[in-house]
């Protein structure tokens, strides 16, 4: 059986990289629960930072750069995605939206998309969830009900290198993504 193919969006750009953390979090817990049924998972990661430049040319331009054109091609090959952001202000951030927003139309059809949100605060936008909601559900993806949204005091230490209460909203959505995703498809 082929392994099913995740995509990890990363929308993080500075350093230290809490959001990327978040991403690393949710894919081990997400590719915990596919391998303990039996599916083998492959996993490729976008950082969207490294495509900052190219998403700004392409915007400006209309050209996509190879490198950008590879992660396009990644997102239609995947079966499912993990996509972190961080918040600015009450928004995802703009490669985030930069990416999204050059994707064509029905690229995105009815993968299951996990969404979280790393704020720098404690206070957490009350909306967030909805706002990427609504982003990817118009690029026509069927987002998991749950979203997780990640504050400065989830990243204390503990065995789990994040907190009981996120933890447990990483092992919701990984399982309401897991069970979106579904059994792989066969080839043949």
């Amino acid at each position: 059986m082929s392994p099913v193919p995740l995509t990890v969006v990363s929308a993080g750009v500075g350093y230290p990289r809490p959001t990327r953390l978040l991403a690393d979090q949710i894919t081990r817990s997400v590719c915990g629960s596919l391998t303990a049924s039996g599916v083998r998972v492959e996993v490729e990661v976008l950082e969207l930072c490294r495509l900052a430049a190219d998403l700004a040319q392409c915007s400006t331009q209309g050209r996509a750069s190879l490198d950008l054109r590879e992660a396009i091609a990644a997102i239609a090959a995947t079966d499912g995605l993990v996509v972190a952001t961080p918040v600015v202000v009450t928004s995802p951030s703009d490669v985030f939206e930069s990416f999204f927003d050059i994707l064509e139309d029905g690229v995105l059809s009815g993968r299951p998309v996990l969404l979280a949100a790393n704020s720098g605060s404690r206070w957490r936008p009350p909306g967030i969830g909805q706002v990427m909601r609504d982003r990817l559900t118009r690029s026509q993806a069927e987002p998991v009900p749950t979203v997780v949204v990640a504050g400065p005091e989830d990243w204390e230490r503990s065995a789990h290198g994040c907190s009981r209460r996120l933890r447990e909203r990483i092992d919701q959505a990984a399982a309401e993504f897991v069970a979106a995703v579904g059994p792989p498809r066969r080839s043949g």
